[in-house]
C-alpha cells in the first residue's frame, strides 16, 4: 500500500528537526500542574485495571515515555521518524522505542492497557482520523486507557515551512474539542474527562486533555 505523502512529509520534517526538538522541548517536569495532574490520572487509572503495556504513539525523543515509566506504567515509545527513535533510545536505553506510525501500528489486537496520544495528532488531516482513532480502539485491550492530548481550534489549517530555525513541511489542523470527543466515541470510546486549558507561558495555544476508555466486550 502507497504511504500518504502527508506521512512522508512528517517524517522528513522532523528527522530534520529531531536534534535541536529534543534539546527545546519541555520536560513532564516542566508541564504546568493540570498537565502533570492528567497523567498522573492516566496512569493511575492503567495501573487500577490490572496495568500491562502501555504505546506512547508519537513519542518523540522519549521524555514523556520515560515519565510513565516513573509513574508505575510499563511504557515503551512510537514515532514515525527514525531519527526521534534513535534520540530516544540513546537517552533511555532500558526502554523500548520503534519506528511506526499511528495509522498502522505493528500491535496485536487487544494488547495495550494503555495508549498516550500527546500532542501527536494534530499533523493528521481530519479526515483520517477515524481511522487512527480505530487503530487506537483496536490495538486496546477491552476497558483500557487513552490519554490524549493537543492543541485546539476552530477547524484551523496551518501549513509551515520553518521550524526551529530549520525547513520543513507539514500541516497541522486544530479541531474543536467537541469534534475530537465526538470522533472518539464514533470509535467505540466512552470519553470520561474533558480538560481544557488557555494559553499560557510557553503553550500559545488553547490546548486539551481527554481521558477515554475502550468499552468492555
Amino acid at each position: 500500500m502507497t504511504e500518504p505523502a502527508y506521512l512522508a512529509a512528517i517524517r522528513e520534517s522532523y528527522d530534520n528537526i529531531a536534534d535541536v526538538y529534543a534539546e527545546r522541548v519541555i520536560t513532564p517536569a516542566e508541564l504546568d500542574p493540570l498537565s502533570r495532574g492528567m497523567l498522573n490520572t492516566f496512569a493511575e487509572l492503567v495501573r487500577g485495571t490490572g496495568g500491562g503495556p502501555v504505546a506512547d504513539v508519537g513519542c518523540g525523543p522519549g521524555r514523556v515515555t520515560a515519565h510513565l515509566t516513573l509513574l508505575g506504567l510499563s511504557a515503551f515509545g512510537v514515532d514515525l521518524s527514525p531519527r526521534m527513535v534513535e534520540l530516544a533510545r540513546e537517552a533511555h536505553p532500558e526502554l523500548r522505542f520503534m519506528e511506526g506510525s499511528m495509522t498502522a501500528l505493528d500491535i496485536p489486537d487487544h494488547e495495550l492497557a494503555g495508549i498516550l496520544a500527546y500532542y501527536s495528532t494534530h499533523h493528521t488531516p481530519p479526515e483520517r482520523l477515524p481511522s487512527v482513532f480505530a487503530e487506537f480502539h483496536r490495538t486496546l485491550a477491552p476497558g483500557g486507557h487513552l490519554m490524549w492530548g493537543d492543541y485546539m481550534g476552530d477547524y484551523e489549517h496551518v501549513c509551515r515551512t520553518q521550524a526551529f530555525d530549520r525547513p520543513v513541511s507539514y500541516e497541522s489542523y486544530f479541531l474543536p474539542l467537541d469534534r475530537t470527543a465526538e470522533l472518539l466515541r464514533e470509535a467505540g470510546f466512552v470519553v470520561a474527562v474533558r480538560m481544557e486549558q488557555e494559553p499560557d507561558g510557553p503553550v500559545k495555544r488553547r490546548h486539551a486533555c481527554l481521558l477515554a476508555r475502550k468499552a468492555e466486550a
